[in-house]
């Protein structure tokens, strides 16, 4: 549910549930009896929500970079491949690296994304007819062997960054943090108000966890709000393959 909405009916959300229920505080606290916040055990759950949403977002990161070195690899251990094979294979490969760009611009679960994901599985496949190829022309080569290798690996890295895109934090994890901010802050004005002091702190402890929570939502949205994955290691790999080939085509015997 969370993660469909745009960062601005996020913000619009939490303000309205978290103030609502602070300023409901307040209203009752002038005109009810004294009750206990456990404002320790909400800001646990907060930490443990925001811990989930980290950990994911450094696996999204993560995920990133290892597809980038792989594919890397995989484009520089084309060039050691007979031709015609070696010209054709380092195409498919900057067209595969342009997938993988794609894939970090789209929203998880998305038409766009699922268009960039079968696109790289369609030139997954043509990556390794060509490989069976060159295995079957050179089936005692050292380069083919290694080639083959490290496109097997590229290949599986894609399900593992799917996995990590769609790898997101429990939507009852992030309803509960709501729910107890808003009803901890409600509980902490209603307490203020009986006492008569001012209200002012609460408030501004509403707009401090309001933030909190903004960022764990955002850090669990990796090509939306303010927190992204970034695709550098990506957009870098497809600049440097503007460049000629740095080994030339091996000469047949």
């Amino acid at each position: 549910m969370f993660f469909r909405l745009t960062s601005l009916e996020l913000v619009l959300i939490l303000v309205a549930v978290v103030f609502g229920a602070t300023c409901l505080g307040i209203f009752l606290g002038r005109y009810g009896v004294l009750q206990s916040a456990l404002l320790g055990l909400v800001a646990l759950v907060l930490a443990f929500g925001l811990a989930l949403a980290v950990g994911r977002y450094e696996s999204r990161r993560a995920a990133v970079v290892d597809d980038a070195n792989d594919i890397g690899t995989t484009y520089l251990r084309a060039q050691t491949l007979p031709e015609p094979i070696r010209t054709r294979s380092l195409r498919l490969l900057v067209r595969y690296t342009d997938t993988s760009i794609r894939l970090s611009q789209s929203v998880p679960t998305t038409s766009k994304a699922r268009q960039a994901v079968a696109d790289g599985q369609k030139l997954q496949r043509q990556l390794w007819g060509l490989a069976g190829q060159a295995l079957a022309e050179a089936p005692v080569a050292s380069a083919p062997r290694l080639y083959v290798e490290t496109l097997n690996t590229m290949i599986d890295q894609q399900t593992v960054r799917i996995a990590a895109l769609n790898n997101r934090v429990p939507g009852p994890v992030l309803a509960v943090e709501v729910i107890f901010a808003a009803v901890a802050l409600g509980l902490l004005g209603f307490y203020l108000a009986i006492l008569g002091r001012g209200v002012l702190p609460v408030l501004f402890a509403a707009a401090l966890i309001c933030l909190l929570l903004l960022v764990t939502f955002d850090l669990d949205r990796p090509t939306r709000g303010l927190i992204r994955v970034p695709a550098t290691p990506l957009t870098s790999l497809r600049a440097s393959m503007e460049l000629p080939p740095a080994a030339a085509a091996p000469s047949r015997p």
